[in-house]
């Protein structure tokens, strides 16, 4: 039983944890965090940043990147929190911070992404997506109303 308990709060943790990175980024660029902790600030540093570690991008399209970013690390941010299809957008959390890691050592260097624990992220989200029991989530009660 104490198993159960733990892996329960276990993947609480993961949701949350991600979760909150996600959105703690997302209002990064949207210059919500102090100058003082900030690592981009405003939108337009955040772009700049996206061209960075996306160098074969051509220009007209990094803002369009930028926006797809921000747009799924929201969606998956808040469908991580309800618990709404957690094994999938865990899984594709999982390959979007892979992505981010993968760039990052390749186009800038491999110490950003690891000081910045993007593939401890990812691997995160992997796990994540291997647990199966729901607990907390709102997959649970939309499959008993489902049932009714």
């Amino acid at each position: 039983m104490s198993s159960i308990i733990n892996q329960k709060s276990v993947k609480i943790f993961l949701r949350l944890a991600l979760s909150i990175s996600f959105l703690s980024a997302v209002a990064d660029r949207f210059g919500f965090w102090s100058k003082e902790v900030s690592a981009w600030g405003n939108w337009d540093n955040f772009v700049a940043y996206t061209k960075s570690l996306n160098p074969l991008v051509p220009e007209s399209l990094v803002n369009p990147v930028a926006i797809i970013a921000t747009a799924a690390e929201i969606v998956f941010a808040i469908f991580l929190l309800l618990g709404f299809k957690t094994e999938l957008f865990a899984r594709l959390s999982g390959y979007l911070l892979l992505l981010f890691a993968l760039s990052m050592t390749f186009f800038t260097n491999i110490k950003g992404a690891f000081d910045y624990s993007v593939f401890t992220a990812s691997g995160a989200a992997f796990a994540l997506s291997l647990m199966k029991e729901k607990y907390l989530e709102i997959d649970v009660y939309l499959q008993a109303n489902k049932n009714l």
